[in-house]
């Protein structure tokens, strides 16, 4: 059978663009949900018994959930247009309503981030995304993350398990802006611990992880440091 060019807003289309961006989301072990911006094109290959096959190419753009947190793309925040990292994911689905299957059979994202010049055009002032590996990152991570450590009711120590995304800004001081990744440790909360890069983490079939934004502004004026942090600790898997 002929390939055929079905449109864009086609419902079927819709049905199968959003099924094969939550099998993407589901299948990526890093980095954030893809959220659709649009349907960029499709063809449908209409099978001999029953179902199609649709060839899809979908412009996405990432969002606030991390790939970890398992959450449908629709149920996520977008980032604001300059924080934006966006592509294209290419994608081979089968789809039979009858039989309730959607296989999604390939794909492949490509994905980069907003130019630093249209941020600077856009928002002169605003932070811009810098390398996350970076020592002052992880430090400004494990300084938000003893605040969590301190309030939360959790009963076991988390770790950093690497940053995500960073970002700097000169506000009263150097400010820095962190996402990153925490997994829980063997070390108890019970006892008082100097060191928690030194706490091993619990096996992987025990240990919680989690996603936190933290960050710490250094005020040049007050000579002092103001941390913010928030965490979503993911149920085990």
């Amino acid at each position: 059978t002929a390939l055929l060019s079905p449109t864009c807003d086609d419902t079927a289309v819709e049905e199968a663009a959003d099924l094969a961006l939550r099998q993407i989301n589901a299948d990526r072990k890093e980095g954030y949900i893809l959220s659709l911006y649009r349907i960029f094109s499709v063809r449908e290959h209409p099978q001999e018994i029953t179902g199609s096959v649709f060839y899809l190419i979908l412009d996405v753009v990432d969002t606030e959930c991390h790939v970890l947190s398992k959450k449908l793309w629709k149920n996520c925040a977008a980032r604001f247009a300059h924080t934006t990292v966006y592509g294209q994911c290419k994608a081979i689905i089968y789809i039979n309503q009858a039989r309730n299957i959607a296989h999604l059979n390939t794909y492949q994202c490509i994905l980069r981030p907003v130019p630093p010049r249209y941020i600077w055009t856009v928002c002169p002032d605003c932070p811009v995304d810098d390398c996350p590996t970076e020592p002052k990152y992880l430090e400004a991570a494990v300084q938000s993350l003893a605040k969590f450590n301190a309030e939360s009711e959790q009963t076991h120590y988390f770790s950093v398990l690497n940053v995500t995304r960073a970002s700097m800004q000169w506000v009263i001081g150097p400010a820095y802006f962190v996402e990153f990744l925490i997994q829980e440790t063997s070390c108890s909360k019970n006892d008082t611990i100097a060191d928690i890069s030194k706490c091993k983490p619990l096996s992987s079939e025990l240990a919680q992880t989690g996603f936190c934004k933290g960050s710490v502004v250094n005020s040049d004026l007050e000579h002092e440091q103001f941390v913010t942090i928030s965490c979503e600790i993911y149920s085990l898997q």
